[in-house]
């Protein structure tokens, strides 16, 4: 874990209700200064630990190395050649949930897959595809739009939409796209404004999806007529099939943006400074 041996570790430990507040922040650095390997640690001690003082701190560097974990992880998902969707929505969902395990949640999904493939009928046309996909995530396991907590960080965390069911449109979207993909369907993300859907674009079809309502299928100019509703003059952009890259990028700002109206100013800037490192 460290060059320090368990006695040096906990005298450090026993330091961080200092009154001399540069001896604290020698100390905060120090264990900082080990890395990840030490949160183990840190958690044990912190339950073991009754000072309030001594288990704000031990909070405080839990989560700057976490942090700094993720941030680390993500730097290297954008790095990496394919950019795999469910890792870097993983990758995100660390922010609240560190100690979940890419196994987990890909395992969860896996489960979803496996409910619409049993379902599934190859020789269908797309929309007889698409109905049945819309079945089995609407119908039979209930995902649905989460209209009431529409701005809660929670629709931006994977995991929670697996578990409640409900969730924004890009989180709905991406449940749906992560499983018509696995099926080699040619459907894809589109980023609109105010609103993410689907696309389901081959040589010879294409439509949208909406998965905030069900799946309902929309065409083209269901796009144009959206678009002048909200006063905003058309881009290619609109109806075109958006990358991985986008998608977590849109993802972070919906967090980002569900932060603000919680008032939660530092985690605002903490995500800002994610969404920094991919659009640097």
């Amino acid at each position: 874990m460290s060059s320090l041996s368990p006695s040096e570790l906990n005298a450090l430990i026993s330091l961080l209700d200092d009154t001399d507040q540069e001896v604290k922040g020698h100390v905060r650095d120090r264990l900082l200064s080990l890395g990840a390997d030490i949160i183990p640690f840190l958690e044990e001690k912190w339950e073991t630990n009754f000072n309030p003082e001594i288990q704000r701190e031990l909070e405080f560097m839990v989560h700057e190395l976490q942090f700094s974990q993720l941030k680390s992880r993500l730097e290297a998902w954008k790095k990496s050649e394919d950019r795999d969707l469910l890792t870097g929505l993983w990758i995100i969902n660390t922010y609240q949930y560190p100690d979940l395990e890419f196994e987990k949640l890909n395992a969860d999904m896996h489960q979803i897959y496996f409910e619409v493939w049993t379902a599934f009928k190859n020789d269908l046309g797309p929309y007889d595809q698409v109905k049945i996909i819309n079945n089995v995530l609407f119908n039979k396991l209930r995902f649905s739009a989460n209209t009431k907590n529409f701005h809660s960080p929670g629709n931006s965390m994977l995991s929670t939409v697996l578990d409640t069911k409900k969730g924004n449109p890009i989180s709905l979207c991406t449940i749906y796209l992560l499983v018509a993909q696995k099926l080699g369907l040619p459907i894809y993300g589109v980023n609109l404004p105010n609103l993410f859907v689907l696309t389901y674009k081959s040589e010879d079809v294409t439509f949208y999806i909406n998965a905030f309502n069900k799946g309902l299928i929309f065409r083209r100019q269901d796009v144009f007529n959206y678009l002048e509703h909200l006063r905003i003059p058309p881009k290619d952009e609109y109806f075109e099939p958006t990358d991985t890259f986008h998608i977590v990028l849109r993802f972070l700002r919906n967090l980002a943006n569900s932060f603000e109206k919680l008032g939660e100013a530092e985690k605002v800037d903490e995500i800002n400074s994610l969404i920094q490192i991919l659009s640097d």
